[in-house]
């Protein structure tokens, strides 16, 4: 029975049996494909496990009901396997990029990358997309014969550039893990990434839209009447509201993002379709070649989207509410890496025996690798264990 919305594999689609293969050969399997084997990795690793206690926009105590980490990365999920499969794409391939595209997120947001990204910026900085890759290639430690994940050429190279190509960045100036891994394997930095890459990229952008708007929302920072006068969202209210005249505040912020998600996503389809038609892709390769993005939003429906994103970022993240928590949990980051800087005694027995006899900036780097890899909790309990006072994120 075909699936409803499913669609002919497009010839531009990347494909699991012409991968360009893994760092340390393997054995394939007849009955997973080779992306399917690195989706799977993912969801056992403990780098994904560990994004259950990090925040997306609110620290884990302050309600059950907000999005983590972990969440937000399973709506990413879900909403570019429904893109991939209406284009014709390797869902596969695109669930392996959005899962593995926050593993890198340090504890506490956007704050936690920001003050670590200080912390570093002597030792080559700090970047969640880089350490993605960092814990995929290095730091998860599961298997005998390599380290790593040992995933595929195409997952590999949407973890580094789903967001668009790399090599135009000034010589020295990409991420360190990037720059360190290029040396190993050829991730074309310069090209744009498979359409599959690009589904994840645009399914992130959607996913924490609609649902950080639904935590805003549900959170008291602001109101369905601020929301009235944006574009699209406006429109969908008024849809809603003549619909439904009586329905209550809970029915109508889930029916809001409902609503939207499938006009964001059908609009990527139509607009993703057009552009592939015009520049006449054949191959996935034709896609990374094709200069731009080919995967979306129309014109009309970005200038939207924008406005959206600057309706949340003063709104949302920079409200005083969050600013205050977010500020103290910045601190609590900058706190731990000066103390395991100054004391490497100060860390765990197993992350001390890996900086013994490291060069300064091999040290901080570790150092940045333990402090990334900690949850919210685990920060606030190791920050309590090693001084006095520990701010209450409230």
């Amino acid at each position: 029975m075909a699936v409803a919305g499913a669609r002919p594999r497009v010839p531009w689609a990347s494909r699991a049996e012409e991968s360009r293969g893994r760092l340390v050969a393997e054995p394939e399997y007849p009955s997973r494909s080779t992306f399917r084997r690195d989706a799977d990795r993912i969801i056992h690793s403990s780098a994904f496990r560990r994004l259950a206690h990090k925040t997306q926009v609110f620290v884990y105590h302050e309600g059950d009901h907000y999005r983590t980490r972990l969440t937000h990365t399973l709506e990413v999920v879900q909403v570019a396997r429904s893109i991939a499969r209406a284009l014709g794409l390797d869902e596969d391939l695109a669930e392996t990029v959005a899962l593995a595209h926050d593993l890198g997120h340090p504890p506490f947001a956007h704050a936690g990358e920001r003050v670590l990204n200080a912390c570093m910026a002597d030792y080559g900085g700090f970047d969640h997309n880089a350490q993605s890759l960092r814990v995929v290639t290095r730091l998860e430690n599961r298997y005998p014969a390599f380290d790593g994940l040992n995933l595929v050429w195409e997952s590999h190279e949407g973890i580094v550039k789903h967001n668009g190509p790399l090599a135009v960045a000034p010589a020295g100036l990409l991420p360190h893990a990037i720059a360190t891994h290029a040396a190993r394997q050829d991730l074309w930095l310069w090209s744009w990434p498979s359409a599959e890459a690009q589904v994840a990229a645009i399914a992130d952008d959607i996913a924490y839209n609609v649902h950080d708007m639904d935590d805003g929302l549900r959170a008291g920072l602001f109101g369905l009447d601020e929301l009235a006068g944006l574009p699209l969202i406006g429109a969908i209210i008024a849809e809603i509201r003549a619909q439904w005249p009586d329905i209550g505040e809970p029915r109508m912020i889930h029916e809001i993002g409902r609503r939207l998600i499938t006009v964001l996503i059908e609009d990527v389809v139509t607009e993703t379709g057009r552009r592939t038609g015009e520049a006449g892709v054949g191959s996935a390769d034709d896609v990374r070649r094709a200069g731009r993005a080919l995967v979306g939003f129309s014109p009309e429906v970005a200038q939207a989207e924008k406005a959206i994103k600057g309706f949340l970022f003063p709104h949302m993240y920079r409200h005083p509410r969050v600013a205050r928590v977010m500020e103290d949990a910045g601190e609590v980051v900058r706190d731990l890496f000066r103390r395991y800087m100054a004391d490497t005694e100060a860390l765990p027995a197993e992350w001390r025996a890996t900086v013994a006899g490291r060069t300064e900036e091999a040290r901080a780097r570790r150092i940045a690798d333990f402090i990334a890899g900690q949850t919210d909790r685990y920060a606030l309990a190791e920050h309590a264990r090693l001084f006095d006072s520990t701010p209450e994120l409230r």
